[in-house]
This record gives C-alpha cells, structure tokens and sequence, in this order.
C-alpha cells in the first residue's frame, strides 16, 4: 500500500464529513477503498502462506487453506 493512497482515502473521508463529495469523488472513493482492502487481503494471504502451527512434540505444521 502506498501513503499516496492512504492519505487520499483519508483526505476523502475528512472532506465528506466536513464539507460532502461530489459524484466523482464518491467515485474515486469507493474505488480507493476497494483497492485498499485488495491490497490489505493480498498481504494477509501472504502472510498467512508463511505461518506454520508447532505441535506440542515440536513439530510443524503449515496452515492449509480451508474450501
């Protein structure tokens, strides 16, 4: 994610608050989100694809995707 994204959803959401959006802005609002929340999801999974569950006999375990 980058701080120019943050900061213009941040910026989007003040300015609703104190002044309202225009359509096009709701627009690029809600688009915005979306692209944050992708992205927040693909680096969950990311992590998640690292993580390994460690037994109480020490061994490990990788966590499987459920369906």
């Amino acid at each position: 994610m980058t701080d120019e994204l943050i900061k213009r959803i941040n910026f989007l959401s003040k300015k609703s608050k104190t002044e309202g959006l225009t359509e096009d802005e709701k627009a690029e609002q809600d688009k915005l989100r979306k692209e944050y929340i992708r992205q927040f999801r693909q680096g969950m999974l990311n992590t998640l694809d690292n993580v390994y569950v460690v037994d109480k006999d020490g061994n490990k375990k990788k966590i499987e995707k459920k369906n």
